[in-house]
């Protein structure tokens, strides 16, 4: 289903054919202040002609055109006569659907590679170098391109490695420009959008709150909405925003699991009880959840636990409250397409997000969720407009379920109580270096082991704090952080010396892939 929240915005779908880049190709083009949207690719022609948009983009994708049951669009799509740029596979299927020719081969093209522009009046390079780095991934690649284009670069390996046919405003390149390795790729995107699709970059965070707070007085008119805080940057910018739009109509209700970091939950009391005034309800329900995740060891099972205990105790105090009608919440654009849900045809599941969960039976409320077409960066912006606390707002990324996923094996009063003042040194230590916010994430793990060790004359049998710290520009990908060995030094000093029941300290070292950012 469309997010559809920003009609009056011009408009770029990205078609989608299972690239794992599709995000990152619709975040490239927001980052050219021009709004964009992930379709699948079985998208109909009629659902493209309604909703009008100002250019498509063809996602690259892991098949080839010529593997069984491999994503086809409908051909139909290149002759509506809208300016359309493919991407690795998007060239191949643009060249599939046109006649050209795709050689079956045995050479392909990984990594870095060297192009060199070959059509001087290429609007895609136009005013750039003649020679620059891209990224390639592929086996595949056009042989003969389709009557009607003109290839404009190539590299050592690829023939064609970008063809244009601005007559019919097709443009395709086998490279990857949304991937930071491609040294101009943003600024071809560029080219796109403003020369060829002829798009102002006029979308802007102010245009979003103020189009998010016009639709939510239309909506809600003079009825009450509640929202369910977390303590997290997607639930305090969906409050802060909603509060914007009618004020004291807003009751947030705060569901104190005590699986936050150090002082987290006093400081959401303290920004949206103090700051903005909002109507809050605090509810202190830490014994609960230690009741419910005792002997719970499974990170998904966690998941789902505090999932469904938050909602359970967010519903019995939403029926206290008289004259509620309206839900708002924090769910974002990559909520929706990696829970698989709401129309996601071509991403698989990746993991279960708590703000998808439906409504028990018998309780009914109409969603608010004015952050469903952003990402994440896009909603710090959004909380920085608003007035949100950087303590808030830059928040370092924080998993849902809180430190339950970040403490592998059992969930206890005492390892909680560990973690969470292990974590604080780090976030303190790696805070106070990183002034310019260069390292992503960081954050302190508590694994299911213990080990022997000696402090002052006594052996003592204690657990270990493992720090993660990652370099990323989009979390997508991920290499650990080459923080300076004095300061992983004064950490694990710290750690071992104020933390009660720690008496050793490690570093990982794994990048994303192989690993994930998180430890769950």
């Amino acid at each position: 289903m469309p997010v559809d929240q920003h009609a009056s915005q011009p408009t770029v779908l990205v078609v989608d054919f299972g690239a794992q880049y599709a995000q990152l190709i619709a975040r490239r083009v927001r980052e050219a202040r021009v709004y964009s949207e992930i379709v699948p690719y079985d998208i109909t022609v009629e659902e493209i002609e309604r909703r009008a948009p100002a250019a498509l983009i063809l996602s690259g994708g892991p098949a080839s055109v010529f593997a069984e049951g491999a994503p086809h669009m409908d051909p139909r799509i290149l002759t509506l006569g809208i300016p359309i740029l493919g991407l690795c596979y998007g060239i191949q299927e643009m060249a599939l659907q046109l006649g050209g020719e795709i050689p079956k081969t045995d050479v392909g093209e990984y990594g870095s590679a060297k192009l060199t522009v070959t059509g001087p009046g290429s609007s895609l390079f136009a005013g750039l170098p003649g020679e620059q780095q891209v990224w390639m991934s592929h086996r595949d690649s056009v042989g003969t391109a389709p009557a009607g284009f003109t290839v404009t670069a190539c590299t050592d390996t690829t023939g064609i490695a970008a063809m244009e046919d601005p007559s019919r405003k097709l443009y395709a390149t086998q490279f990857h420009p949304e991937v930071a390795h491609t040294t101009h790729g943003q600024e071809i995107l560029k080219r796109f959008l403003y020369d060829v699709a002829g798009i102002a970059p006029t979308w802007t965070m102010v245009n979003v709150i103020d189009e998010a707070v016009a639709d939510i007085r239309e909506r809600v008119g003079g009825a009450k909405v509640i929202c369910g805080l977390s303590g997290g940057v997607d639930s305090s910018v969906v409050a802060a925003l909603v509060h914007r739009a009618i004020g004291d109509q807003l009751t947030c209700v705060f569901v104190d699991h005590g699986l936050l970091r150090l002082d987290e939950g006093e400081e959401v009391v303290r920004v949206f009880r103090d700051q903005f005034q909002v109507d809050l309800v605090h509810v202190q329900a830490q014994e609960r959840y230690l009741d419910l995740l005792a002997g719970v060891t499974d990170p998904e099972r966690k998941r789902h636990i505090i999932g469904e205990e938050f909602w359970k105790t967010f519903f019995e105090e939403a029926t206290k409250l008289e004259g509620v009608r309206f839900l708002a919440q924090g769910t974002l654009y990559p909520d929706l397409i990696e829970s698989g849900g709401r129309g996601a045809k071509a991403t698989a599941k990746i993991k279960s997000h708590h703000n998808l969960i439906p409504f028990p039976a018998g309780v009914h409320f109409d969603l608010i969720e004015p952050l469903k077409a952003l990402f994440k960066d896009e909603v710090r912006a959004v909380g920085s407009e608003l007035g949100l606390p950087d303590e808030i707002v830059h928040r370092q990324p924080f998993p849902g379920p809180g430190l339950a996923v970040r403490i592998i094996g059992d969930v206890t009063a005492e390892r909680l109580d560990i973690l969470r003042r292990a974590d604080a040194i780090v976030r303190e230590e790696i805070g106070a270096w990183d002034t310019d916010r260069g390292v992503w994430q960081y954050f302190a793990v508590l694994p299911a082991i213990r080990s022997v060790g000696v402090q002052g004359d006594e052996r003592t049998y204690a657990h270990p704090i493992i720090i993660r710290a990652v370099a990323s520009a989009d979390a997508m990908t991920a290499d650990w952080a080459r923080l300076p060995h004095e300061l992983l030094a004064t950490m694990s000093n710290r750690i071992i010396n104020e933390v009660e029941g720690v008496n050793r300290v490690a570093y990982d070292i794994t990048s994303k892939p192989p690993g994930t950012i998180e430890w769950e």
